[in-house]
């Protein structure tokens, strides 16, 4: 099996075992982890990168850790994951504070982890835009400053194009 059919495996697994769904669409929730990797092969992620992808909310989300991750993972793909994942806690303040502890977090990740997060801020707005308008703005503000960081990514069309969707849906296009 290769790792990107184990992360499939491994993370499907995850997400169902603690009854994971899709906020506004009831799906599945590897759905998402499963489309932001799509992304990422779409724009020429490599293997590791696609692997991490699929992996992305795993830690977040379950009662894997970082740890279960690198033994089960290659070095690469977990410090990914990793970068990934928020170190924000409720009690760290108001979301903004949380917002943007994770956002310096996500800055200091590397060029894949950052290649993703283009990928995971795409999916994501799509169903946020689509299903819950009030909250879209804030979570578009979000995404706007942290597109600002993310300078590992930003000669990519990923992040070209992610850019354009911010722009675009502050511009009303």
């Amino acid at each position: 099996m290769d790792k990107i059919e184990k992360a499939t495996i491994y993370a499907g697994a995850a997400h169902a075992a603690v009854g994971q769904f899709r906020k506004y669409t009831g799906e599945p929730y590897i759905t998402h982890p499963l489309a932001v990797s799509r992304l990422v092969q779409a724009y020429g992620g490599c293997d590791d990168m696609i692997a991490a992808a699929i992996l992305h909310d795993v830690v977040e989300d379950t009662a894997i850790t970082i740890d279960d991750i690198r033994r089960e993972f290659q070095l690469p793909i977990a410090n990914m994951v990793d970068s990934l994942t928020d170190v924000s806690k409720k009690e760290d303040g108001s979301r903004a504070v949380r917002k943007g502890k994770d956002r310096d977090h996500t800055s200091a990740g590397s060029y894949g982890a950052q290649f993703i997060k283009c990928a995971d801020m795409m999916h994501n707005a799509h169903s946020i835009i689509e299903f819950d308008k009030k909250f879209a703005k804030v979570f578009m503000s979000e995404k706007k400053q942290l597109l600002d960081v993310m300078y590992k990514v930003k000669d990519t069309d990923i992040w070209r194009d992610a850019q354009t969707y911010v722009d675009d849906y502050f511009n009303g296009v």
